[in-house]
């Protein structure tokens, strides 16, 4: 156990750290980076007049680093922490925060190409099929996640699944980022700087979630082949597969995923604003 003062903070905030994780190593997190500047960010906007906390602001007091999981046996990849945030008379936020980062979810959606343009007939939406033992799954439905690499391109687990299945390709250019259509960015010293995206457990974790719209028109003999073989069934040992879903049904079968939901949230609201 080591402990520190975090950095440029007002009032001081110790950090308390377990024995396999340095500061260094705590400090240059991304996943935390990110939380503290949008948490201190936050907190100082409480000097507002107006702010709903500005006659008993909260401030962050204390810093707990209670567990550490390294990828690989080396690369930091979450971190749970307890952090007290608290105001003059005793009051006190919930503060257990699992941070994990942010990734990002696509809306993949294929039509007929004999289906006339601009219209919503036939098309379908691409989900993958895996394990997710956080939820006790071993074959839930989402809409593809991953990252995208240093070239702008969709990658990860997912995006390698679609390739070997489809030999789709998802570049930057083609996509459309909807949580930055949908969500404004903020625009004043007064308005808190959360990620333009979706934060699926604000609860208890920092995870955000931009999703992506891409979609295709491909010829109907292709997306009937694929139809008929991408059905979410995985053959013996396959971890993930890809299924395909109508549009107008992935609330339903995707419904337990919010990536699912909100996607189709964003898609239906921003096609009625005519932003898409």
């Amino acid at each position: 156990m080591s402990t520190f003062t975090l950095p440029n903070s007002e009032p001081e905030v110790p950090v308390h750290l377990p024995s396999n994780l340095s500061k260094e190593q705590f400090l240059s997190f991304p996943p935390f980076k990110t939380w503290i500047s949008t948490l201190q960010r936050s907190l100082s906007i409480q000097e507002q007049q107006s702010h709903a906390f500005y006659s008993a602001p909260y401030k962050l007091r204390k810093i707990d680093v209670q567990s550490v999981d390294f990828f690989g046996g080396k690369r930091l990849g979450f971190i749970k922490l307890q952090a007290e945030v608290s105001n003059d008379i005793g009051e006190k936020l919930p503060g257990s925060v699992f941070l994990r980062g942010g990734s990002v979810a696509m809306m993949l959606i294929l039509q007929p190409d004999d289906v006339p343009e601009n219209t919503e007939n036939e098309k379908q939406v691409i989900l993958t099929v895996q394990p997710r033992i956080p939820a006790g799954s071993l074959a839930l439905a989402e809409l593809p996640a991953g990252m995208l690499d240093d070239s702008g391109t969709f990658a990860g687990g997912a995006a390698k699944e679609i390739a070997e299945e489809t030999g789709l390709q998802i570049p930057a250019s083609d996509l459309i980022n909807m949580t930055e259509l949908a969500i404004p960015a903020a625009s004043s010293d007064t308005e808190e700087h959360l990620q333009q995206a979706v934060y699926p457990s604000p609860g208890g974790c920092d995870e955000f979630v931009p999703l992506f719209l891409w979609q295709k028109r491909v010829a109907r003999g292709q997306l009937e082949e694929w139809q008929g073989r991408l059905t979410g069934l995985r053959e013996h040992g396959e971890k993930i597969t890809l299924m395909l879903c109508p549009l107008d049904q992935v609330w339903k079968h995707g419904g337990r995923d919010a990536k699912v939901l909100a996607g189709w949230a964003f898609y239906q609201g921003l096609r009625q604003e005519g932003k898409i």
